[in-house]
């Protein structure tokens, strides 16, 4: 039965640590200068409705380190994009393609593709959720702190698709997630209520960030105004008044505690250039590990346990 990369809440604690031990091995080999062609012949299909740097880059040349190719696809340059069903998309490039990763506004239509679909899905990003993003940011975690059980998160800014996937990692796994969110950008309900009677670990809501990232581990943040909502950056940036992570709110933080950022940032708006550039930030490292970990869901998902 093929399997499919969606959303952190379909994944159970086991399939993410195969996941991470994975990433470690093909980041040493990288590392060396070694690729195994684990997916040599493969092909990936891209679908981008969004614009991108890191997921574009990542799962491209991912793709090639491992022996196989990628081809990107933007909505316009396809018949999905002049009314063509989703369903029959999926059912036509499941003839072609072995893989499909997805980068797209509406977490339905991956869904709804990953049905029809005979080859695997992976979710590259909608506006609830991005899997592939957290599972990189655990990683980083495990490389920096050693280990993510127990560890205290501390996330502040906008509850978007960034906020949906720690809330759904932290129902799965053993840490500790705090959000702080001004009221009216909270993250989504259904997602947020499922935590707080499923979560193994505490999911906590706060409007001061400075309680949510007191004794935390790590400071994570994201802009306050995602792709699609430009209109409203003048708006966001009044209600996010107090929200910035810049060196005052990190001192409220474990003496250890590192900053992270899914990129890209405005800096001087929910992260201080002091920050991001500074010691505490590992946000680059973060930026790295999605190829490796990218590589991985790949492997797992494409090459039929043939993982060297």
């Amino acid at each position: 039965m093929k399997k499919d990369l969606l959303s952190e809440y379909e994944l159970e604690k086991n399939y993410f640590d195969r996941i991470f031990e994975r990433a470690v091995v093909l980041k040493d080999m990288h590392r060396k200068g070694f690729h195994p062609p684990t997916l040599s012949g493969k092909v990936l299909g891209m679908i981008f409705d969004k614009a991108s740097t890191r997921t574009r880059l990542s799962f491209e040349v991912g793709m090639y380190q491992l022996g196989g190719m990628a081809m990107f696809l933007s909505g316009r340059d396809t018949q999905i994009g002049r009314g063509e069903t989703v369903a029959d998309t999926a059912r036509v490039m499941s003839r072609y393609l072995d893989g499909i990763m997805i980068r797209t506004f509406s977490q339905d239509m991956v869904e709804e593709f990953a049905h029809y679909a005979s080859i695997p899905v992976i979710n590259g990003l909608t506006d609830l959720l991005h899997p592939c993003q957290i599972l990189t940011d655990i990683f980083t975690i495990i490389e920096k702190r050693g280990a993510y059980e127990g560890m205290k998160v501390a996330y502040v800014g906008d509850g978007n698709n960034i906020a949906n996937s720690w809330i759904n990692a932290a129902v799965k796994l053993p840490f500790y997630l705090t959000l702080a969110c001004p009221e009216g950008y909270d993250p989504d309900p259904e997602i947020f209520g499922r935590a707080q009677t499923g979560a193994k670990a505490s999911v906590q809501l706060f409007r001061d960030p400075a309680d949510a990232v007191r004794g935390a581990d790590v400071i994570y943040t994201d802009v306050w105004a995602s792709m699609g909502q430009e209109n409203e950056q003048e708006k966001r940036v009044r209600h996010f008044k107090g929200y910035q992570v810049n060196k005052q709110l990190v001192e409220h933080a474990g003496k250890d505690a590192v900053v992270m950022h899914c990129l890209p940032a405005h800096r001087g708006e929910e992260v201080s250039a002091d920050v991001i550039d500074g010691p505490r930030s590992i946000v680059f490292d973060q930026a790295e590990n999605r190829l490796h970990v990218q590589k991985a869901i790949l492997e797992i998902l494409m090459s039929g346990g043939n993982e060297q």
